[in-house]
């Protein structure tokens, strides 16, 4: 977590660079779930037909796509860390940033689509219990 408390308008100064990152972070993360469903489907095949014949060069290519899309991941969600927030959940798109409400150290917490950040929660606490900022 970022040592800076962010306001809320700092914080929708980030949205434009934000929604960029995490649309491509989200698009991998889709595309390495994809994948590893074929894997696994695949591996079962083969389990199932007692030890079957596998084009080793596709398994091996889409071992090694798996690999790059999860480093491309790592790639964007270090970026967001960098720029001050912490990925929350990947499918949703759920970004907090350390910030003041009340008086009170919270998350300031934005989702993929949302062109502000007009929610917050206290950090004991996660997305179902967002409250709006006033």
């Amino acid at each position: 977590m970022s040592d800076r408390l962010f306001t809320a308008a700092q914080v929708n100064d980030l949205i434009p660079a934000l929604a960029d990152l995490m649309a491509r972070a989200m698009d991998r993360h889709r595309q390495m779930i994809e994948l590893q469903h074929h894997l696994r489907e695949e591996q079962s095949r083969i389990r199932d037909s007692g030890g079957g014949l596998i084009d080793r060069r596709d398994w091996k290519a889409r071992a090694e796509r798996l690999d790059g899309l999860t480093i491309e991941v790592r790639q964007f969600l270090q970026e967001i860390l960098n720029m001050g927030g912490v990925t929350k959940d990947l499918e949703m798109g759920l970004v907090d940033f350390p910030g003041r409400v009340e008086g009170r150290t919270v998350n300031l917490c934005w989702k993929y689509g949302e062109t502000a950040v007009r929610f917050w929660h206290g950090f004991d606490e996660g997305y179902a219990q967002r409250k709006p900022l006033s």
